[in-house]
């Protein structure tokens, strides 16, 4: 790892450091001024140390300078490492740039995460939980069921990359595994690259896309020109003899189609078997990457809302229908959930996993949730409760109308703890109280914090 990073940036100054502490995506921060080798000019100014972890002494390249700080590279540990520190488990790390934490104990991780939650509870909104709940805990490999693997051709000498982009570059780096990777598809990917660089038109392929359902496995091609029939076929025979569906997809999502039974549903499936609901999606929908934490997520969400029989909840970003059908399970045949997702084909889906589940109490509506819904029935039914998974960019264009849902309790999952916050402290505001939370390794070995939050109504305000 320090020997290629450090080839490439060798006119690069070196500095002794003392590590003093974590950054929130897991750097190590130092300051110049702790080592008599240290320009005079820039004693107090901080530096974040990738690979670096707090106690250490180390030796690192500074790879990057601004006016009031400077990033850096670990390229050697001078001193004992620190009790959090860890051997890397995967060949690539260091070089690729989908792990950035595997050097450190999957307890340190968890609690850096929720120390990024917890600041920027208090940061944007002045508040924490009452409670702390358990942090849902990850496998600490193989537990992600898909993967979008970048593919490069160069024509000399007649290489073919099959990869992940390396940390904060472009540039592909070849992998021939993944540790995070669930392990059967791990294990083909020296066989896929194999295949790729047979190919004909490998020069027009942009990536590949693989996922695993409960029971199957697809294998999408994403390509920028027609590939020829003898490639095709060789995609084709590929997939057959490893028992997975194929797909081409040259232009947008509507050109996807498969090519390993032509008349085959486009679907793969997992089932959430604690509610006894099961899903159908197509390779190109938003499932979550990890099966694992996923089942823990929804059965968390569910126990929060403290459904009754008979209640009404409404499902905003609903997606395929990952919360909203078993949220139906809990409310029974005589409650109510509705789901709303701006995607129509979304939509369809979920309306077609609830209709396949028997769960005639589940009903999808396609809305643009950054626009005004007002006007719409099913915003002014009235729920019980309310369940929030909105994307990285957060809610708050929502928070305006979360009063006249009449909600009792709000459950929202984040991938983001900053716009969380943000929109917490709106919900403060309309006299919400953040009752529990808790932060989900969702993406273990990387800076992604994931949370869940559950929020109960404590009096009236008139907005």
């Amino acid at each position: 790892m320090k020997q290629q990073a450090k080839s490439r940036k060798a006119q690069l100054p070196e500095y002794i450091f003392q590590v003093e502490t974590l950054s929130h995506e897991g750097r190590g921060i130092a300051h110049y001024g702790s080592h008599p080798d240290h320009p005079a000019d820039k004693h107090g100014k901080k530096v974040f140390i990738r690979y670096a972890l707090p106690g250490e002494m180390v030796k690192a390249q500074i790879t990057h300078e601004a006016k009031r700080l400077e990033e850096a590279e670990m390229i050697e540990l001078l001193a004992e490492p620190s009790p959090n520190r860890v051997e890397a488990v995967c060949p690539h790390y260091g070089i690729c740039g989908g792990c950035s934490m595997q050097h450190i104990h999957p307890d340190e991780q968890i609690r850096l995460k929720q120390n990024v939650l917890q600041s920027h509870l208090q940061h944007f909104a002045g508040i924490q939980p009452e409670q702390w709940l358990e942090p849902i805990r990850s496998l600490q490999s193989d537990y992600r069921r898909r993967a979008r693997i970048g593919v490069r051709y160069l024509p000399k000498p007649d290489r073919l990359i099959l990869g992940f982009r390396e940390h904060h570059s472009n540039r592909l780096t070849s992998i021939h595994t993944c540790r995070v990777l669930d392990k059967k598809l791990s294990d083909s990917l020296p066989e896929l690259r194999n295949l790729l660089q047979s190919l004909k038109g490998k020069a027009h392929i942009g990536h590949v896309e693989l996922a695993k359902g409960d029971n199957e496995t697809s294998l999408l091609v994403r390509h920028v020109e027609k590939l020829n029939n003898s490639d095709v076929n060789q995609l084709r025979q590929f997939a057959l003899h490893k028992g997975w569906q194929s797909y081409l997809q040259p232009k947008g999502p509507e050109s996807l189609r498969r090519i390993d039974e032509e008349q085959g549903a486009m679907r793969l499936h997992y089932a959430l078997n604690a509610f006894e609901v099961n899903f159908a999606f197509s390779p190109l929908d938003f499932t979550q990457v990890n099966a694992t934490v996923n089942e823990q997520m929804v059965q968390l969400a569910c126990e929060l809302l403290q459904l009754q029989d008979g209640e009404r909840v409404l499902d905003l970003f609903c997606g395929l229908g990952n919360f909203s059908l078993p949220l139906a399970r809990c409310v029974g045949a005589n409650g109510q959930v509705v789901g709303v997702e701006a995607s129509e084909e979304m939509v369809q889906r979920a309306a077609d996993n609830a209709k396949c589940n028997n769960l005639v109490q589940a009903t999808f509506f396609s809305q643009d949730l950054t626009k005004d819904f007002s006007h719409h029935s099913w915003a002014n039914q009235g729920f019980d409760a309310l369940l929030i998974d909105p994307p990285r960019a957060g809610a708050y264009e929502i928070m305006q109308y979360v009063p006249n849902f009449g909600a009792k309790r709000i459950v929202y999952v984040s991938c983001n703890p900053a716009t969380l916050a943000r929109d917490a402290g709106v919900l403060v505001q309309h006299g919400y109280q953040l009752k529990k939370a808790a932060v989900m390794d969702m993406f273990t070995h990387t800076e992604h914090v994931e949370s869940i939050a559950l929020f109960e109504k404590i009096q009236e305000i008139n907005d």
